[in-house]
């Protein structure tokens, strides 16, 4: 009897043992199944890494090829089946930036009009949504880049967007065939209508993700953030989202001139008129259906004809390329003239830009530099070189970045402080450890990009320290947050004060790695700014 005593205890351990085993095993395979979602275009199947969902490249609009070339974006059509979502879609046809920022990480292509999305791997449903819009200066940038991954916002409770929109002459075109076929058709801004379309997707299908669709934050940064300000002010994008970040966007005016589709002004042609130049580069003569017919007939490399951010500046008699354009239907006016009217979309806005921002200005001497402020001549002299001592490239510099992002950062603020909505002003200042030696007047353009993203061990690697960590995670914590409840400020985090005209304070990531609040130290500087933009038309 004790005998089989045993026998029985031992069979039912190697029992339990094995039931435990296969539990292990069931829980294991189901864990690691690929999550899939339906969406209106059909199923799509993605990844989980690390308590993350993604679903990459997928489509949102038809592939703007052949005839599809220069219009509006087209409904996908649907597929049946599963469709793969683990993998990046290409980046919008372009030629590659050797200095970008953030590097693409697939290769162009003229078919990349597809999206990206992460959440939570929890069942959470209503999270707040966030859609990014990078930037590249209308000609560069996607989707792609490592420092754009969505999974730190995602593991913070957002269900992250990204998606590519068409760049350079794919993107902004104008040519007189184009504005006679289809003529009830927006023109011109295909970069814009496909962000506008993005959006419209993330509306019908991002319950699905466990978005909530009434709770969508657009960002953007450089012409990404010029885009939050097209969408803040395109009778085309109301109902699309309910706030709004800007970084390093501007505020007043298009970077490219306010061009007229079909309106040549002096020392401003008119998209039209570029169009044309483009074409008789090309050997193409005319502006009939039969000239449009042998542009959408060129290779794709031909269309980006060497165009970079590089090529971008080079002066040319007779330009080749547009930018976005004041359509009359998706662009209306400038920005500046649109929120000064009050008929912007009415959002809760963070907006600023970087101590060492983007500007330009072609000054050949201080006095021809200070000259520039008119009647503000003497108070900027006073404000931007005090002593006298300042060279001239970093003057030109300072000078440059104030007027085409940092006062029209402020200028935003104000205005939508005006309009009693919720507005929120920063300045980021901090150089990352590793960079200190060679960024030396300050935080370049860009720079905020993975702090905000939370991505700088991708940016920086194994020099990343820890001070940079924790600038990253003050700030991704201030973008959720806003997302959240359109307001930056939460537990544990330095208040950020709402914007307020009297006190002009705004959030400093600081140079020392502090995060404060302070009055405007540039207030002298940006006045005098201010004063130029408004008297200039």
């Amino acid at each position: 009897m004790p005998q089989r005593k045993r026998l029985h205890r031992t069979f039912n351990a190697k029992l339990l043992s094995a039931i435990f085993t296969m539990t292990l095993f069931t829980h294991s395979v189901f864990a690691a199944a690929p999550p899939q979602i339906h969406i209106d275009s059909g199923l799509i199947e993605g990844n989980v890494d690390n308590a993350v969902l993604s679903f990459k490249g997928i489509p949102f609009a038809a592939p703007p090829l052949g005839d599809l070339r220069w219009r509006p974006p087209q409904p996908v059509q649907p597929w049946q089946g599963v469709r793969a979502a683990k993998e990046y879609g290409a980046d919008c046809m372009q030629k590659p930036f050797a200095g970008d920022a953030a590097p693409l990480g697939v290769t162009p292509a003229e078919d990349c009009l597809v999206l990206n999305v992460w959440r939570p791997a929890n069942k959470a449903k209503k999270l707040p949504v966030m859609v990014w819009i990078y930037g590249g200066g209308f000609v560069n940038g996607g989707s792609s880049p490592a420092v754009y991954s969505g999974a730190q916002f995602a593991k913070n409770g957002v269900v992250f967007v990204s998606f590519n929109y068409r760049v350079g002459r794919f993107g902004f075109f104008g040519f007189p065939a184009l504005s006679q076929e289809f003529p009830n058709e927006p023109k011109g801004n295909y970069g814009y209508m496909d962000q506008i379309a993005a959006l419209q997707w993330v509306q019908r299908n991002i319950k699905a993700f466990g978005g909530d669709p009434n709770n969508v934050t657009v960002f953007g940064e450089s012409a990404g953030g010029a885009s939050v300000h097209m969408l803040l002010t395109s009778p085309l994008a109301r109902g699309l989202f309910h706030k709004a970040i800007a970084q390093s966007g501007g505020g007043r005016g298009s970077l490219m001139g306010e061009r007229s589709l079909s309106e040549s002004k002096p020392g401003l042609p008119s998209a039209e008129e570029i169009g044309i130049n483009f074409a008789r580069k090309h050997g193409i003569e005319g502006s009939d259906a039969a000239a449009l017919a042998q542009l959408r007939a060129l290779s794709a490399e031909k269309i980006v004809d060497g165009l970079d951010l590089n090529a971008l500046f080079i002066p040319m008699k007779a330009p080749t390329y547009s930018g976005p354009i004041n359509d009359g239907k998706i662009v209306v006016g400038t920005p500046q003239d649109i929120y000064r009217r009050g008929e912007n979309i009415k959002v809760p806005i963070i907006t600023g830009a970087n101590s060492a921002d983007l500007g330009f200005t072609v000054a050949p001497t201080k006095d021809a530099l200070f000259a520039a402020f008119g009647s503000q001549r003497d108070a900027a002299q006073v404000a931007y070189d005090p002593d006298g001592t300042l060279p001239l490239p970093l003057l030109k510099n300072m000078a440059g970045m104030d007027k085409v992002m940092v006062e029209p950062a402020r200028f935003v603020v104000r205005e939508f402080a005006k309009q009693n909505l919720p507005a929120y002003e920063y300045r980021f200042s901090y150089v990352a450890q590793s960079m200190q030696h060679e960024w030396k007047t300050g935080a370049p353009h860009a720079t905020e990009i993975p702090y905000v993203f939370d991505t700088v061990r991708g940016k920086y690697g194994e020099n990343v320290a820890p001070e940079d960590k924790a600038i990253a995670r003050i700030a991704n914590s201030y973008w959720v947050n806003f997302a959240k409840t359109g307001n930056p400020n939460g537990n544990g985090l330095p208040q950020w004060p709402r914007y307020d005209t009297q006190r002009d304070e705004l959030m400093n990531f600081s140079a020392d790695g502090s995060v404060k609040a302070l009055v405007d130290p540039w207030r002298a500087r940006l006045d005098a700014t201010a004063s130029v933009a408004e008297h200039t038309k």
